[in-house]
C-alpha cells in the first residue's frame, strides 16, 4: 500500500520516460546527476465565508529526500508576515501554534486576536488579496467567495444497490444548475465526530452540466494522509453525515481539479503528464482558495 504524506508538503515533479535499446546484448550504465533544487514556499491558503482566514506555510521538501517527522515540524515557515486584504480593509494575520504529540509543533496565520480593527471574516461575494513576505522574497494570490449559485435540491440515503451489507448507504444529491457557464462546486463530508474531508474526486463544473437538473453519488470524503486501506465508497445505516457543498470561483477549482488528477496519478506510469495550475505568484506552490459553504446535516436511514 502507498503512503501518502501531506500533499501540499511535497513539491511534484515529471521525470521523462527513458526508453532503454537493447544492442547486440550490450550492456551500459548511465548515471544521472539530479542537481538539488532550492525549497520553495508552499501556501495552503483558504477563506470561507463567517470564517476567518487561516494560511499555512511550509517548505517543499526534497523528493527523494527522506521524509521523517522531524523534517516534516522543520518544514514549516516561521516569522513570515502574511496580510490579507478584502478590498476595505488589510489585516496582518498572526503566527500560532498548535500542540502536537511527541512534542512537536504544527504553525499557521490567522486573525491577530490582539488587534481586531482591521480583522474580518469571509463574505459572499467578496475578492481577496494575500501577501507574504518571507526570507526576502514577496509572494501573492487572489482569490473570491463567490455569490452560492448552486445548491441541492434534495439530499437522500439509498441502500447501496448489490452489497450483501444491508447496513452500508449511498449518498445521493439532486442540483439544478442555473443557466450560464461559470458555476464551480467542491464538496466535503464529516461522518459522526470526524473532521470534515473532501472527496477523492471533489471538485465539478458545469461545462457540460450547464442549465441540467442532475443526480450525483457523493462517496465519503477522505484523509489523503492516511487513506483508507480498502474501496470502500459507502455510508452506514446510523451515521450523522454533514455535507459541506462549496461554490468555488475559477482559481479555486483549478488547483483541486489537477490536484486531484496528479494524486490519482501518483505511481501510474501509463498516466498522462500533468501540471497542478497554482496561484501563488513568485515561483510559490499550493493556492489560495476561496469558499462559499453551505451545510446539510442528515442520518442515514
Amino acid at each position: 500500500m502507498k503512503k501518502y504524506i501531506l500533499p501540499l508538503y511535497r513539491k511534484l515533479i515529471a521525470i521523462s520516460s527513458i526508453t532503454t535499446l537493447a544492442l547486440t546484448s550490450c550492456e551500459k550504465d548511465i548515471d544521472f546527476n539530479l542537481d538539488a533544487s532550492e525549497p520553495t514556499l508552499v501556501v495552503d491558503a483558504r477563506i470561507e465565508n463567517d470564517e476567518p482566514p487561516v494560511v499555512i506555510l511550509s517548505k517543499s521538501l526534497g523528493y527523494f529526500g527522506e521524509i521523517s517527522i522531524d523534517s516534516l515540524a522543520a518544514s514549516f515557515v516561521r516569522d513570515a508576515e502574511v496580510y490579507i486584504s478584502n478590498g476595505t480593509s488589510t489585516h496582518r494575520l498572526k503566527e500560532y501554534a498548535v500542540p502536537l504529540s511527541a512534542g512537536y509543533q504544527a504553525y499557521y496565520y490567522s486573525i491577530d486576536s490582539a488587534d481586531l480593527a482591521t480583522a474580518f471574516e469571509g463574505a459572499f461575494n467578496t475578492i481577496y488579496q494575500l501577501r507574504i513576505v518571507t526570507n526576502g522574497k514577496e509572494y501573492t494570490s487572489t482569490t473570491s467567495i463567490p455569490v452560492p449559485a448552486v445548491a441541492p435540491d434534495s439530499i437522500w440515503f439509498e441502500p447501496a444497490p448489490q452489497n450483501p451489507d444491508t447496513l452500508k448507504r449511498i449518498f445521493k444529491i439532486r442540483v439544478t444548475d442555473p443557466p450560464g457557464l461559470g458555476n464551480r462546486i467542491r464538496y466535503f463530508t464529516q461522518k459522526n465526530n470526524e473532521p470534515f474531508y473532501p472527496g477523492e474526486s471533489s471538485v465539478w463544473d458545469d461545462q457540460v452540466l450547464d442549465g441540467t437538473t442532475y443526480t450525483v453519488i457523493l462517496p465519503p470524503g477522505i484523509n489523503r494522509n492516511n487513506p483508507p486501506e480498502d474501496d470502500d465508497n459507502f455510508f452506514v445505516k446510523g451515521d450523522t453525515v454533514t455535507l459541506k457543498f462549496a461554490n468555488i470561483d475559477r482559481g479555486t477549482f483549478n488547483f483541486w481539479e489537477t490536484w486531484e488528477f496528479a494524486y490519482t496519478s501518483i505511481g501510474n506510469p501509463f498516466s498522462q503528464p500533468n501540471v497542478v495550475i497554482n496561484n501563488i505568484s513568485n515561483g510559490g506552490l499550493g493556492a489560495f482558495c476561496g469558499y462559499a459553504s453551505l451545510y446539510y446535516t442528515m442520518i442515514a436511514d
